[in-house]
């Protein structure tokens, strides 16, 4: 089986650390996909604007010569915790394949890239191909009472988030709002634990340094990327 992009997805994360950990995790992130030229008819998504949200079929991110794991060591558990990678959402797997809902919040049908998505949720990295995108139907794609295995429930205490002022003033009102959320959560892997490093990650366009204190993240600097 051949499988052919179809699309890729835009948004402020250029990198993969500091996505939301999953999808829905950031309601405020907006990314758009756009169709790839083959793919542009608008008579293609006719209906798409009666569904509230979607299933997106995309690629993780290659992973160069590494061979599949039978076992991989999520972060989220601290990194010190083997499990079979059919038990984990790892990228490390047979087939780099990724399933992720998104809450579409428009479809513009008629612009000069053909149809463009608005999607708010998305947990992929910025230029993301996509392989397919499906209706997601409440009646037959929720199961609110299934085990979560170890991945829940969410039990993790939501971080207390401080941005200065001169770094907020860099943002729009959706991006901090977007910045704060995936900050909450805390980005860093479950074994980075000292409180005296600064760590960073890309985002809109800058190169975001935080330093983690107890329960209190604070965003101590925001570099433009040009000026690195």
């Amino acid at each position: 089986m051949i499988c052919k992009p179809i699309a890729r997805i835009y948004n402020d994360f250029p990198t993969k650390f500091g996505l939301p950990r999953q999808s829905g995790m950031s309601e405020h992130l907006i990314s758009r996909i756009v169709m790839e030229p083959e793919y542009r008819s608008p008579e293609a998504f006719r209906g798409i604007e009666e569904f509230d949200c979607l299933w997106l079929i995309w690629e993780f991110e290659p992973m160069g010569k590494r061979d599949w794991s039978p076992t991989v060591r999520p972060p989220k558990l601290g990194g010190n915790q083997r499990m079979g990678v059919f038990a984990t959402r790892s990228p490390n797997r047979p087939n780099p394949l990724g399933l992720t809902r998104v809450k579409l919040v428009k479809a513009e049908l008629h612009t000069p890239q053909g149809p463009v998505l608005h999607v708010a949720g998305a947990d992929l990295m910025s230029g993301t191909v996509i392989f397919d995108i499906k209706p997601y139907l409440p009646f037959a794609d929720s199961a609110p009472d299934a085990s979560a295995g170890s991945y829940g429930p969410q039990t993790q205490t939501p971080l207390e988030v401080k941005i200065a002022p001169d770094v907020a003033e860099m943002f729009g009102e959706e991006q901090l709002k977007t910045l704060a959320e995936v900050l909450r959560y805390d980005p860093r892997p479950g074994y980075q634990t000292d409180e005296s490093r600064e760590y960073g990650f890309a985002y809109g366009g800058f190169d975001i340094r935080f330093k983690v204190e107890g329960n209190t993240l604070t965003v101590t600097r925001a570099v433009p990327v040009k000026e690195q």
